[in-house]
């Protein structure tokens, strides 16, 4: 029997779900409905799913969530709304019954996780966080070679992660400006960095100290660099028209159907300047880590980079790994999702101890991060996925742990102080 999916979020990061349904498993899920705060954005998505042989689906207003939740009859919710509101609807999807399949991250800080957490117990309910990089390749051979005992006893990382002036950028003009909103790129972004590390070295992070400030975007920092004109936002702006930070919406369809057309009954801005004055996110971070297998991490994140991609380094007992990665960049929701970091270049080398390094083949796949959207989907919608020998499906405790880094380094940066993350949530 066909299990019910309702939907709430139809902004960019929705379409790799409702494509998947509507497509390849519509034998085995049934989208039902969708809910959004914006009627517009709700009328793309059916058009959209109305191209792919779909059938138009009901739409329902966020105080209507239960509502199309109950009509629905709904198992699972699966939730891409903005990052501030998936506690919300994560717990009220449990609390009606349903078991849900959120985004990362799972939620933006400690009390929202620990609301989850309690309402899980009190539920029983089910809840899968889409760590689409666990299951690309390249990363699951990294935590092959560890779990196989290739550098002896891992000590210590470092991980550098680079998102270039394309990509990079988009974070600042979006609603991930506002560290209410996003937890700042240390919670949104960087989740699926420290949930890696955990999956890697299968261990959970300790205490967490960190550094973190705007550099580059932001009106301060573009003014110390001698930038004299700002404006507000790109669309209808003749500044913007010469600014390479800038986007036009009206070019590209899918922004302006979603976004740029969605105004009228959304209120939201998609294309603020990266360089206005009320940007609460770093840009520069940098941050320490201990885990509880001993295990130390150095990591950094820089978002206006010439280039995108990552620098890793497993320090252990008897060798040395040293992994990079080069992605093709992208503008989330502007054109097609299988570019959203698929892979130009990567490679993985390890150092043995006494005797020669050696580059490690890997069998790298088609589509977005990495290859790993496809093989994580096949995870999440077929009705009998494949047995996976490195357990890469992520439960809402491995979605607390990828966040606890980057709520604690959020906490270190205004403090100064070092975070212990026993502190911040009890899971158990």
């Amino acid at each position: 029997m066909k299990k019910r999916y309702v939907l709430v979020g139809t902004g960019g990061r929705a379409r790799m779900y409702y494509e998947a349904i509507a497509s390849k498993y519509r034998d085995t899920a049934e989208l039902a409905g969708l809910c959004d705060m914006s009627q517009t954005r709700m009328d793309y998505t059916n058009r959209a799913l109305a191209e792919l042989g779909y059938r138009i689906l009901p739409t329902y207003l966020p105080h209507d969530f239960e509502k199309m939740i109950s009509e629905q009859k709904a198992d699972i919710v699966i939730v891409t709304s903005v990052d501030r509101t998936h506690d919300d609807y994560i717990c009220r999807a449990m609390e009606a019954g349903c078991d849900v399949i959120t985004e990362k991250p799972l939620t933006i800080d400690e009390r929202k996780a620990q609301r989850i957490i309690d309402c899980q117990k009190k539920t029983g309910r089910h809840i899968r966080v889409c760590f689409n990089y666990r299951y690309a390749p390249y990363h699951t051979k990294v935590r092959e070679l560890i779990r196989d005992g290739v550098i002896g006893t891992p000590t210590s990382v470092h991980f550098e992660w680079l998102l270039n002036c394309e990509h990079g950028a988009d974070y600042y003009r979006r609603w991930h400006r506002n560290k209410y909103n996003s937890g700042g790129l240390l919670v949104h972004k960087a989740t699926h960095h420290f949930d890696l590390v955990n999956f890697w070295l299968n261990t959970e992070p300790e205490t967490v100290f960190a550094f973190g400030d705007l550099k580059f975007y932001g009106q301060a920092a573009a003014e110390r660099r001698g930038v004299e004109n700002f404006y507000y936002r790109c669309h209808g702006s003749s500044l913007a028209k010469n600014d390479p930070f800038a986007i036009d919406m009206e070019s590209k369809p899918q922004l302006k159907g979603l976004y740029l057309d969605a105004e009228k009954d959304s209120g939201y801005i998609r294309d603020r300047s990266v360089f206005s004055d009320d940007i609460s996110i770093e840009d520069t971070m940098n941050v320490l880590v201990r885990y509880k297998n001993g295990v130390q991490m150095s990591y950094s994140l820089a978002s206006y980079m010439p280039w995108e991609g990552f620098n890793v380094a497993f320090n252990g007992t008897s060798g040395r790994i040293e992994y990079k990665a080069v992605e093709k960049t992208y503008i989330n929701a502007a054109g097609d999702k299988s570019q959203e970091g698929a892979q130009k270049f990567h490679l993985i080398k390890v150092f043995p101890m006494f005797s020669e390094p050696y580059e490690v083949p890997v069998n790298v796949l088609e589509g977005g991060h990495g290859g790993g959207d496809p093989v994580m989907l096949e995870d999440v919608f077929s009705e009998n996925p494949p047995f996976d020998e490195f357990h890469r499906a992520a439960d809402y405790i491995d979605g607390v742990k990828s966040i606890l880094v980057g709520i604690a380094a959020n906490k270190s940066i205004a403090s100064g102080m070092p975070v212990r993350t026993d502190d911040l949530v009890r899971i158990q």
